[in-house]
């Protein structure tokens, strides 16, 4: 049984572990969520008087609000972690009154003991009357083990009583947390009932100003349209101009081929028949070095065999001065048909080799030719590709700021009656922010708007990067900008916002620029 409740408060106080571990978790989490939080209060304070009617206002109003139930949510959830604390430590505490009851119990029946036994307390006359000096020492040992026991008694009642101690001190302090938790948790409902009737508030403005704002709206949408119309116009003729100067430069590229092809094939017959003249004369010294090794060969093996007789015949008979001239004479022209064997080797070698330079040579040539041909009559290298497309889901944003629409077709946050087609995405700034090309590429048409506003187009290959409502540019048609370049500053929209219309666009078809920039 003993065992069994000792398990149990083991996987208890596991779970008050493990418990602290996820309520440290909630706790840092808040403190993120609270800071997110000062930052959309910043946000607030700053477009409160320029912009309170607008999408990005109330959307930050909303993400607040949101993120305040988290934060409840998180409270609650600490909560409980907290009562789960303060449940188990009150286990703790009952099991380490009982233990200490138990040894309280058991030190007090130890001193009665010794006062029943107090005759033997003079540990002096109790060892002298021993009978033997092992019976003496017998007696010393027993009277240590028994005053150990009373000191270990006592040690485990004051480590005991301080666990205890311990314990009631940390119930305390997670009592403590819980209250100030539940003091932080009102003032939470507070906050969040009061940001609630700021939202409503907010949602009933809108609609008092329903008429106006929604016939800005539509107004808006008007100009986007006819906005998108001369996008599609400029790209469209964009294509068409590319499609003409493409074929006209396949053309006049074809015919450059042909000429330089022209010229290319003369020039490689040239070096055909220089090449063949040269490798003839090579194939005569060739068959010569051969003919002449052959020679060499023949002579070499001829003077081995003349030496081998001699030898022979000078092992039969007794070598004479006479002989042993005839010998010496012998090796030395062996030697020297050895050595020119060797050269007429080495001089067939050569003109193998360089029978095998000249075809070398030879393609080296044409292929020059070729390219000399190809340049002189300006024929283009294959033009590399716009890198756009290999950089999907890497390319920077146009400006830092809060996404307010996305792309396609949405239903307004408020007037349910209004829907938005968005060929791209609006980004909410900061007054004064402007707005960057995100690619090398060239600038096809700054477009002005009946509005004031301006629209800049970068071209990069087959694709288009679109940046509306802006006050003012910085670029003209033309000009070639790298990414990170100034296009213009981001005006003011018509619920006094300052939002960036971007877009991007592959040929005649918009596609969804959060596929593509990195935020």
């Amino acid at each position: 049984m003993i065992k069994k409740i000792s398990f149990l408060i083991g996987i208890l106080l596991f779970g008050l572990q493990f418990g602290q571990q996820n309520k440290e978790q909630l706790q840092k989490q808040n403190a993120d969520l609270k800071k997110q939080i000062a930052q959309i209060n910043s946000d607030l304070a700053k477009t409160r008087n320029e912009s309170k009617l607008s999408i990005s206002y109330l959307n930050n109003v909303n993400k607040k609000l949101a993120l305040r139930e988290k934060v409840y949510n998180n409270t609650q959830k600490e909560k409980r972690f907290i009562e789960d604390e303060i449940y188990l430590r009150q286990l703790e505490i009952n099991r380490q009154n009982r233990e200490l009851a138990v040894l309280r119990k058991n030190f007090a029946q130890v001193l009665v003991n010794a006062y029943k036994n107090k005759g033997v307390q003079n540990k002096v006359t109790f060892i002298l009357s021993s009978k033997s000096l092992g019976e003496a020492l017998r007696r010393v040992q027993y009277l240590k083990k028994y005053s150990d026991n009373q000191d270990k008694k006592a040690a485990e009642i004051t480590t005991a009583a301080v666990a205890l101690k311990k314990s009631v001190e940390q119930k305390k302090k997670s009592a403590n947390e819980k209250e100030n938790l539940l003091a932080n948790q009102k003032k939470d409902l507070t906050t969040i009932s009061v940001e609630r009737t700021q939202k409503e508030q907010l949602v009933t403005d809108f609609k008092k100003n329903e008429t106006k704002l929604t016939a800005d709206l539509r107004q808006k949408q008007t100009q986007s349209k006819a906005l998108e119309g001369q996008i599609r116009a400029i790209i469209a003729e964009e294509i068409r101009i590319a499609k003409a100067e493409e074929e006209s430069r396949r053309k006049a590229e074809a015919e450059k081929i042909r000429l330089a092809k022209i010229a290319a094939d003369r020039e490689k017959a040239r070096i055909e028949a220089e090449a063949k003249a040269r490798a003839e004369a090579l194939e005569k010294e060739r068959k010569l070095a051969e003919a002449e090794a052959k020679k060499a060969a023949d002579l070499v093996a001829k003077r081995e065999e003349e030496e081998r007789k001699r030898n022979e015949e000078a092992a039969r008979s007794e070598a004479s001065a006479k002989d042993e001239a005839r010998k010496i004479a012998a090796k030395k022209a062996s030697e020297e048909a050895s050595l020119r064997s060797r050269e007429a080797i080495a001089k067939l070698n050569a003109a193998k080799a360089a029978e095998e330079a000249l075809e070398k040579k030879k393609d080296s040539d044409k292929k020059a030719a070729e390219t000399k041909a190809m340049t002189n009559y300006g024929v283009s290298a294959p033009a590399a590709g716009s890198n756009f497309v290999s950089n999907k889901g890497r390319i920077s944003m146009p400006a830092q700021g809060t996404i307010t629409h996305r792309f396609g077709r949405q239903q307004h946050p408020v007037f349910k009656s209004i829907w938005e087609e968005n060929n791209g995405i609006k980004i909410s700034v900061a007054k004064g922010t402007s707005a960057r090309a995100v690619f090398p590429g060239v600038v096809s048409q700054v477009i002005p708007s009946a509005d004031g506003t301006r629209t800049v187009m970068i071209k990069h290959g087959d694709y288009f990067t679109i940046y509306s409502n802006l006050s003012s540019t910085t670029v003209s048609k033309n000009q070639q900008v790298s990414a990170g370049t100034v296009v213009g500053a981001v005006a003011q929209d018509f619920d006094g916002t300052y939002t960036l219309d971007f877009q991007i666009w592959n040929g005649n078809n918009a596609v969804d620029p959060l596929g593509w920039v990195s935020y």
